[in-house]
């Protein structure tokens, strides 16, 4: 015998072949528990009303089972019974357009005003539920944290304008000589005064010998102020500080690289942990990285430049964030276009991949992308000829312009 088994608001219903119902199995008169069971219910879990319900079906002699829910199915197939799967079915399209009616002849409720009740209460546990599970998901945390990295880079900035220009009243041609920042808050640190800017103590901090040279003879000729003690020791402090923020910033690198490893691996392979998480941020989350076809993933971060050009007819951006990838900002300008059409096609396959349960195929997409690459690079080495506007031309692009002024 075939019964089909149909999971509702306050409990899971078994139905015979006829549409009449035959069992059933009950949720507790508890809407946070009720909502638990509903949610593992719908994501393909066995719950225990389930279970019950199998086994009290198996003792009256049913051998078959029907779920509306395919991956439902498929986990009740561990129980060592045969399911189909039938969606909708005779019996669900029943009891959802009379569940009130059945709530009341179950015994679940005495009347439909109790039993409209527990459905707002049911309601709202499960939107609860969503809405946390929807929190709880990597992608929103990895968004989180590519944007906690800007402000570090922010932070570090605007620190290190005000050391450079601090420390520079005592050691001005220091700021020329170092280009980086955390080179610069290093010596500063461990040095001090400029007159402890000697060679030997410059290559013991990984100065190469040329420009510790450089930097101890404009030390000794410097222009720069003397510092008294207490103020210097309140730049080192402030060094120390931002050391500790480059310290921070490395390991919160080390954090991006792991999760976008295990959130999405297949744009990690395509663009690398920082540019992908940032394309994650951007979009709102992977999944709906994963719904924006191609051509909107290009531009993204570009909408600015999108909408200008919409607005006054100016040309469209060719791309937006992405083109922080080496593959876009070292390329030739006229190739730029091809080559962001390119990468945003394989990123759209790769964040579809990750988002929706797919296998790991980044290095595939990569190697695709690497070969379209090549052939972009030989088929464009010279920049297209410009074609120069006619006289006819520009005459009739005036007249255009003149109506559109009207």
């Amino acid at each position: 015998m075939k019964a089909t088994i149909i999971e509702c608001a306050f409990g899971t219903l078994a139905f015979s072949e006829e549409n009449a119902l035959v069992e059933k199995v009950l949720f507790p008169k508890n809407p946070q528990n009720a909502a638990k069971t509903i949610t593992k219910i719908e994501s393909g879990k066995i719950v225990d009303e389930v279970a019950r319900l199998i086994e009290l079906l198996k003792k009256k002699g049913y051998d078959k089972f029907v779920f509306e829910n395919a991956n439902l199915a498929k986990e009740a197939e561990k129980l060592g019974i045969t399911t189909e799967v039938a969606k909708p079915s005779r019996a669900g399209e029943l009891v959802r357009s009379n569940m009130e009616k059945f709530a009341v002849e179950t015994g679940f409720v005495k009347n439909i005003e109790e039993f409209n009740v527990w459905t707002h209460n049911i309601t709202m546990e499960i939107a609860k539920l969503r809405v946390k599970g929807a929190v709880e998901k990597r992608d929103l945390i990895i968004a989180q944290a590519i944007q906690t990295l800007d402000d570090l880079d922010k932070t570090i900035n605007l620190f290190m304008s005000r050391v450079r220009e601090w420390y520079g009243i005592h050691f001005p041609e220091l700021d020329r000589l170092v280009d980086k920042h955390e080179t610069y808050a290093r010596l500063i640190l461990e040095l001090g005064n400029r007159e402890n800017f000697t060679v030997e103590a410059l290559e013991k901090q990984d100065v190469p010998k040329s420009k510790a040279e450089q930097i101890a003879k404009t030390a000794e000729t410097s222009m720069g102020a003397d510092l008294a003690e207490v103020d210097l020791k309140q730049i080192q402090t402030l060094c120390k500080d931002v050391l500790s923020l480059y310290q921070l910033r490395e390991n919160m690198e080390k954090y991006l690289e792991t999760a976008m490893e295990e959130v999405a691996p297949n744009v990690k392979a395509i663009v690398g942990a920082l540019l992908g998480a940032r394309l994650i941020a951007i979009s709102g989350g992977l999944t709906n990285l994963a719904r924006r076809p191609a051509s909107t993933i290009q531009v993204l971060g570009a909408e600015k430049a999108l909408f200008r050009s919409l607005k006054s007819g100016a040309r469209p951006p060719k791309h937006g964030i992405i083109f922080q990838h080496t593959y876009l900002h070292e390329a030739k300008k006229w190739q730029r276009g091809k080559i962001a059409r390119a990468l945003a096609g394989k990123l759209a396959i790769a964040a579809r991949s990750d988002a929706f349960g797919g296998r790991y195929i980044g290095d595939d997409l990569k190697a695709d992308l690497e070969k379209r690459l090549e052939e972009i690079r030989e088929k464009f080495i010279e920049p297209p000829q410009v074609q120069e506007k006619k006289p006819h031309q520009e005459k009739k692009w005036r007249k255009n312009k003149r109506a559109r002024k009207r």
